[in-house]
């Protein structure tokens, strides 16, 4: 198995050089740099990465735990922390949490005693114990797609050096996630603005910031649009679906039942679905039907479901982005990066067809909410 030093002498320069162009930690001749290069690919010669760890202290992984098996949602994020793990030279380690706290807790130790050197996290309901052991441990972690209260009172040294002073309110990790409650608002206007009047919300699991900011988003539409709130049409499907099922069925033996449903995830609409199926009623001539999260097939539902798109794959690429600037600067104030959703106006809603390029239906229009992310 060829060493670095046979690189090297292959090469005709020092181990050194070979080091740098290897790990770019110093500029190199271009001459000098493909002849290294060459040397590589002819001994095919493969970097000791577990001996440059030693080195380093680093092991250029990162650790993410996601539920990506049971949301198809995060398999797409997955996707795009991968792609941006890999641009930058970084490995990963997947642990799916099942959105269970003490399972949680369980993986993101396993992950860290695997010495990666940070994580992506996307946190249960109750991530208590989670936030401790990283805070405990001093894990350089980005939280994904929901929103933790991590801050925290700390001392900071007065300015005349007569000791410490407390510093409310201080994050201690960074976070990255989409908006959530200006989308909700906006799915609730539309429909009231087509003349429905009983809009109801099947909402996400309790605990979760995207289940609160979307409740929110919610109230804040029926302000907006001039409607009162009925807390009969507020129910939690618990984010998955067959509890938006059940929850999807209790609204439809309401007395005075909903004439618009939203959705507030992409396993709840389907769940949603089922029950309006099982009961009867067609969308969008019983209910309309608009959901927050659009998926690769919502195009080929009839009728086509009105979404608000995720930009998946750019969260989980921003999230590693995120990690990477904190591991080269552990000392930066925490960040908070909320990302931009777009509306898909489609037919579920109760819209018509939109004409395509062409003149034919089937066009799906489609607006940016915001035109860029906040940090914070």
């Amino acid at each position: 198995m060829a060493t670095m030093a046979d690189v090297a002498r292959h090469a005709g320069v020092s181990v050194a050089t070979v080091s740098h162009v290897l790990n770019g930690t110093r500029p190199v001749l271009p001459r000098t740099r493909q002849a290294v290069l060459d040397a590589v690919d002819s001994l095919g010669y493969t970097p000791n990465t577990l001996a440059r760890s030693l080195v380093t202290s680093r092991t250029r992984s990162i650790g993410l735990a996601v539920s990506a098996i049971s949301n198809p949602y995060f398999t797409e994020i997955l996707q795009g922390v991968e792609a941006a793990a890999l641009e930058a030279g970084y490995s990963l380690l997947i642990a799916d949490p099942h959105d269970d706290p003490r399972h949680e807790r369980k993986v993101v130790q396993l992950l860290h005693e695997r010495r990666v050197d940070g994580m992506i996290v996307a946190p249960s309901a109750d991530p208590t114990d989670l936030v401790g052991y990283l805070r405990r441990h001093a894990v350089p972690t980005v939280f994904l797609d929901r929103l933790v209260d991590t801050r925290v009172t700390e001392d900071v040294p007065a300015g005349d050096g007569a000791g410490a002073v407390p510093l409310p309110n201080v994050p201690c990790f960074d976070q990255v996630c989409a908006d959530s409650a200006a989308p909700t608002a906006l799915l609730v206007t539309h429909l009231a603005g087509l003349g429905h009047r009983r809009i109801a919300l099947v909402g996400g699991l309790p605990g979760l910031s995207t289940t609160s900011e979307r409740v929110s988003g919610y109230r804040e539409g029926l302000a907006e649009a001039g409607l009162a709130c009925d807390d009969r049409l507020l129910v939690s499907g618990n984010s998955e679906s067959d509890g938006a099922e059940r929850a999807t069925a209790g609204l439809l033996g309401l007395p005075d039942p909903p004439t618009a449903l939203v959705t507030a995830n992409n396993a709840m609409t389907i769940g949603a679905l089922r029950a309006l199926r099982r009961h009867g009623r067609s969308v969008p001539d019983d209910i309309a039907l608009c959901c927050f999260d659009d998926f690769a097939w919502a195009d080929l539902f009839s009728p086509r479901l009105t979404a608000i798109a995720q930009p998946s794959r750019e969260l989980g690429a921003q999230a590693v982005r995120v990690l990477l600037d904190r591991l080269a600067e552990p000392g930066r104030p925490a960040r908070t990066v909320r990302l931009p959703c777009t509306f898909v106006h489609r037919t579920s809603c109760g819209c018509p067809e939109e004409p395509g390029p062409a003149g034919g239906a089937g066009h799906t229009a489609s607006s940016t909410l915001f035109e860029k992310g906040t940090a914070t």
